[in-house]
């Protein structure tokens, strides 16, 4: 796998990821297509691993960020921060990985990865390792609002609530910049998405 994913990535690089085939792959590979089908279900499957290397930028930058967070929900809106800077930069990397065919229905896909490039998580802390890890951006995002509603910033009821209308904003933005349809740079977009995360917690303070 380690072999058809760098070989992917390499052409990500040089020609973009709207470039990559699976009989390119395989060629740098050195390997016929059929071999790489062994381990990957389409093409889609494959740009899904590939992609992951991207986020390794975020999770090298990730430990600054958070570092001397005050709270629970300082560091949820740093984690986001960070997110949305790296994201917010490579929004076609991003969706594919978050939103994309197959971001959702592959059990241990990310575990799978990580097995295979360990380095790439960076030096994580143990409370972030667990949302590294999380197969999906939905369960990765439960993972550090938990801390919010435990330190009481709202009832632990609303989490799922919480978190669907943190993440159709995040997903909203994020198609807008992968479309070309916005005109906020991405500081400007950052700044929105942790003023409405913000705000869509504070609006659940008074229902506790």
């Amino acid at each position: 796998m380690g072999y058809f994913i760098e070989a992917a990535n390499q052409i990500i690089e040089e020609e973009g990821i709207e470039s990559v085939t699976i009989r390119k792959v395989a060629d740098i590979a050195g390997y016929n297509s059929a071999t790489l089908y062994n381990y990957f279900h389409d093409l889609d499957h494959l740009l899904f691993f590939a992609s992951m290397k991207y986020l390794k930028d975020y999770a090298f930058d990730l430990p600054n960020y958070v570092k001397g967070s005050e709270n629970a929900l300082d560091k949820f809106l740093r984690i986001w921060e960070c997110f949305c800077h790296h994201s917010y930069n490579k929004p076609k990397i991003y969706y594919t990985i978050f939103f994309d065919k197959y971001s959702d229905s592959i059990n241990d896909a990310v575990r799978e990865y990580y097995s295979i490039f360990p380095e790439e998580l960076g030096d994580q802390s143990t409370d972030l390792l667990p949302m590294l890890l999380e197969k999906n951006i939905y369960a990765r995002d439960m993972a550090v609002l938990k801390s919010c509603a435990e330190e009481g910033f709202f009832d632990k009821k609303y989490l799922e609530e919480i978190n669907e209308m943190i993440l159709l904003l995040y997903q909203s933005l994020l198609l807008r910049f992968l479309n070309n349809q916005t005109d906020y740079t991405v500081n400007e977009a950052i700044k929105k998405t942790i003023r409405y995360i913000r705000q869509i917690i504070k609006s659940f303070e008074n229902e506790k």
